[in-house]
């Protein structure tokens, strides 16, 4: 029998797909020969911050206990204890920022990620998400994971869309100032005629 979806997680469904629909729009209006761009020396190349959401994701799955392929292909039976097994699997995807730099890869990886964290989310019980653990230095819900999960998608959208820019290309999506001008017009012209 299949568990009804609350309201909380269509919720977050819905805000997942909007980081995953911009984020997929984004890596594909970049052309490969521009994923090594980075703004300065030092800072993550375009390809590594889409690399960084997608391990991110699967990362925080783990630590919520999520064990579906994505999760366990990725990073399989990691050992020792609590710390050690979320350090080795920090260092796994920090190595993997620099090796995973194919636009097809990257773009695979974090459409994989977003997949994952859907279908964690959909089958995710709410006793599961009070379920309580040390995730970031003291007690808290594993709730908190799926949120930060968002939050994370977004703060690095935001860098993703900084980068798109300043490499001289447009965000793949409408400007949502012409899109007022428009309904600014069109409202003006209804009052007009009624």
């Amino acid at each position: 029998m299949q568990q009804e979806v609350t309201s909380f997680q269509q919720e977050y469904l819905a805000e997942l797909e909007i980081a995953e629909t911009q984020l997929l729009a984004l890596a594909g209006a970049v052309p490969e020969e521009s994923y090594g761009w980075s703004p300065v020396l030092g800072a993550r190349p375009f390809s590594a911050v889409l690399v960084h959401i997608a391990v991110g994701n699967l990362l925080l799955l783990y630590r919520a206990g999520v064990r579906i392929p994505p999760v366990t292909n990725l990073y399989g039976s990691i050992e020792g204890e609590p710390v050690a097994r979320v350090v080795a699997i920090i260092r796994k995807n920090v190595a993997m920022e620099g090796t995973i730099v194919a636009k097809s890869e990257v773009v695979d990886l974090l459409r994989r990620s977003f997949q994952a964290v859907a279908e964690a989310m959909a089958a995710v019980t709410p006793d599961d998400l009070e379920v309580r653990g040390n995730f970031f230095g003291k007690p808290e819900a594993v709730r908190r994971l799926y949120l930060r999960m968002l939050a994370h998608s977004h703060e690095h959208m935001g860098q993703a869309i900084a980068y798109v820019r300043s490499m001289g290309y447009k965000v793949p999506w409408p400007d949502p100032l012409r899109d007022l001008d428009r309904v600014a017009a069109s409202e003006a012209a209804h009052q007009l005629t009624a």
